[in-house]
């Protein structure tokens, strides 16, 4: 398949993709589609043992394009919408080969869900993640409610989400969203070489391992993303996303009204 939105290679077992919609710093709603179909591959692909994940440009993936969220939409059809990104994060917990997240700029809010569904987290020095739904009125999506509350406990996933902070790399590393921090110029290098040693490794065992854990850990998922997607339904049928998403376009302060 000819890809537009991802650019991606294959190299000594490990296939490398970047998502490439600069102009929307790389939106998932750009990129879902081809992601998705690129993993499908992935999954049947003999000659691909491990994979990394990356962005083109000044960010890893900016999450939703506010620009499409202007005026809310109906209930039914977010929930749709929903169901077809939460596609992408669920092929990339089932898939019995380690993903690598090599973030290389900002993640922001669904961003956020795409890096911690990899199985490892590097990222450069100068890359942040902030949970911004909370500034246009939404709901935290694509799992990441569920993520950051196994990885940091109930209060700091709270904080984060709450207050829409932006956190730093160090910062991140700290709080165990990560594993490593490396220089901008490094981080491919330190990708492909943490790569290289998961590819040399027991296919099977590595696949069956990653998928033991993530039984484990999200007992919960599905259960989660359905609640997820009816609520983040709700929120754009709320004045308070229109007014959040509003306010973002003419770069003012959001007036919300709890409606």
């Amino acid at each position: 398949m000819a890809y537009k939105s991802i650019v991606t290679t294959v190299e000594n077992n490990i296939c490398l993709i970047k998502m490439n919609r600069q102009e929307t710093r790389n939106a998932i709603s750009d990129v879902k589609e081809e992601l998705i179909e690129r993993f499908r591959e992935i999954e049947n692909d003999n000659q691909v043992k491990a994979v990394i994940l990356t962005g083109e440009g000044k960010a890893f993936s900016a999450g939703g394009n506010v620009k499409n969220m202007k005026g809310g939409r109906d209930a039914i059809d977010m929930r749709i919408r929903m169901k077809a990104s939460q596609e992408l994060v669920q092929l990339m917990l089932n898939l019995e080969k380690p993903i690598i997240a090599a973030v290389n700029g900002a993640a922001a809010g669904a961003g956020v869900s795409l890096a911690l569904a990899c199985d490892l987290v590097i990222a450069a020095n100068s890359a942040f993640f902030i949970q911004s739904f909370i500034k246009i009125g939404a709901l935290p999506d694509l799992g990441i409610i569920h993520f950051l509350t196994q990885l940091v406990g109930p209060h700091r996933a709270k904080e984060l989400m709450l207050l829409g902070e932006k956190i730093t790399s160090e910062q991140a590393l700290q709080l165990g969203l990560i594993n490593e921090v490396v220089s901008d110029g490094a981080l491919l290098d330190r990708s492909y070489a943490v790569a290289a040693k998961l590819a040399e490794g027991p296919g099977l065992a590595i696949g069956l391992t990653k998928k033991l854990v993530h039984r484990s850990a999200n007992i919960n998922l599905d259960e989660i993303l359905e609640l997820e997607a009816f609520g983040q339904g709700l929120c754009f049928q709320s004045e308070d996303l229109i007014e959040g998403v509003d306010a973002f376009l003419e770069k003012r302060s959001p007036q919300f009204n709890g409606r």
